[in-house]
């Protein structure tokens, strides 16, 4: 009989922390290794999967969250196990896997919002983009927050997608968001909402917004909403004209933001204000809350590195507003007894393999997605990137000693977890949330109706199971 690691009889047993894309499609790359076997751990901090294509994704954009059907195929895979309301360092330790586990891969994105770091940002009215959009996604971490949307303005600070996300959501007609799988309780909200204007900051110029062509195109076509560009603020220096010519995203965006900027306002009831060459410099608070937000004019100077930077002219303005939305980019977060990289907010790592902060690598462990590049890229981006850490962990397997045969039974994770962690949840839990989730959404026409606190959805499944 073979007993290689990686053989039928002997398959590398693989923990996968994490059930976003990233992890997602590693389990995926693995599988597709037909010389190999491997046996698969997926663990996540939910009880559902999928990650921010589940929580992070727009509600209206539907198509995007397509890609699931992708992913419960993998889920059904019977070399694939899946393990959700299981927390990393919480329930199960490092050193709870590491004997269980020939090789374990951190999949786990970048879980906060980088800060502006100005003056009033703690001011309540102030939130990181991604809150809010946990907040309308039904992430179980956002699910009991409040927003203030009594006031007519609101400021989003950013010029990437989520930035764009953001807005079009604060600006969508209810009546348009009512037919997807939005949150009932921010759908409610919406419906209440006075926010007429929603004004969008980019520090740099528009040849420098980092939005897709289909998100600013969408921009235009929202019913009832006005679009208003400055024509003063798209006009381009020397290096960003030029930059054009290479940047056929770019350059799209500056023709439709010259689109936009042409058309004459139809007074409808509500907008969008998209400008460019500003930084925030400043929240503005009354009783401790977001009244105004100080903004400051920039002006593009090369950076040294070939790129171009904002510097700001010290002309400043100031703009009312009650809600102010940063999205200025995302950070990884260390995982208890794993390396991190605190400057470059990333697990250390060469091609996919963690290594210590001296650089010494650590055999078994690997990094796939937003914690092992930084955030970059869309969800289709992770797919070649796991490619490139599978190919690492195939070359190791020869080298690696592999756990003791003594720890390769696949039910000793599922006893320790009976311990720590009795109400975790398998994929038969997972697909009897999914079912009671589809089927309310059918009785009103939407794709699904979500379960938002893990509370409910660990009583659905208790209680679905039990008929």
């Amino acid at each position: 009989m073979e007993t290689r690691l990686g053989s039928p009889s002997r398959p590398a047993r693989v923990a996968i922390i994490g059930a976003g894309p990233a992890g997602f499609y590693t389990a995926e790359a693995l599988l597709r290794q037909k010389e190999l076997t491997f046996a698969i751990d997926i663990f996540n901090r939910f009880p559902t999967p999928f990650g921010l294509v589940r929580d992070g994704v727009a509600p209206d954009h539907q198509s995007i969250k397509a890609v699931t059907r992708v992913y419960d195929r993998i889920l059904e895979h019977p070399q694939v196990r899946y393990l959700g309301n299981v927390t990393f360092g919480v329930d199960v330790t490092h050193a709870d896997l590491r004997p269980l586990y020939d090789q374990i891969v951190y999949a786990v994105g970048a879980q906060t919002d980088r800060r502006m770091n100005i003056p009033g940002e703690d001011l309540v009215g102030s939130y990181p983009a991604t809150v809010f959009v946990g907040w309308y996604n039904g992430n179980p971490d956002c699910c009991t927050l409040q927003f203030d949307l009594t006031h007519q303005r609101a400021v989003v600070v950013g010029n990437g997608n989520v930035a764009m996300d953001v807005a079009r959501i604060l600006v969508t007609d209810p009546d348009e968001l009512a037919t997807t799988d939005i949150a009932d309780y921010a759908l409610e909200a919406l419906r209440a909402s006075q926010v007429r204007e929603v004004v969008i900051l980019g520090r740099r110029g528009p040849a420098q917004a980092s939005f897709t062509n289909a998100e600013l195109k969408e921009f235009g076509e929202l019913r009832g909403v006005d679009v208003i560009v400055d024509p003063a603020e798209l006009e381009l220096d020397p290096e960003s004209e030029a930059s054009l010519a290479e940047n056929k995203i770019a350059a799209r965006n500056v023709e439709i933001l010259r689109g936009f900027s042409q058309r004459e306002p139809t007074g409808a009831p509500r907008r969008i204000v998209m400008r460019f060459l500003r930084s925030p410099a400043e929240l503005i608070g009354d009783n401790g809350r977001v009244v105004a937000i100080k903004i400051e004019r920039n002006v593009l100077v090369p950076d040294g590195k070939g790129g171009l930077r904002a510097k700001g002219t010290g002309e400043y303005e100031v703009i009312e507003a009650g809600l102010v939305l940063r999205s200025v980019g995302y950070r990884g977060m260390a995982l208890p007894d794993v390396p991190f990289d605190e400057a470059a907010s990333v697990i250390p790592n060469v091609a996919g393999r963690v290594t210590t902060l001296t650089g010494e690598v650590i055999p078994g462990e690997y990094a796939v997605g937003w914690i092992k590049r930084g955030p970059s890229g869309v969800i289709g981006t992770n797919k070649a990137d796991a490619v490139a850490t599978v190919a690492s962990m195939v070359a190791d397997l020869p080298q690696l000693e592999g756990i003791p045969d003594a720890n390769r039974d696949p039910e000793l994770v599922l006893e320790l977890l009976r311990q720590r962690k009795p109400d975790f949840v398998l994929l038969e839990g997972w697909k009897t949330l999914d079912t009671h989730e589809v089927e309310r959404g059918a009785a009103q026409g939407r794709p699904r109706v979500k379960v938002t606190s893990v509370e409910e959805m660990l009583e659905v499944i208790r209680k679905r199971r039990a008929q």
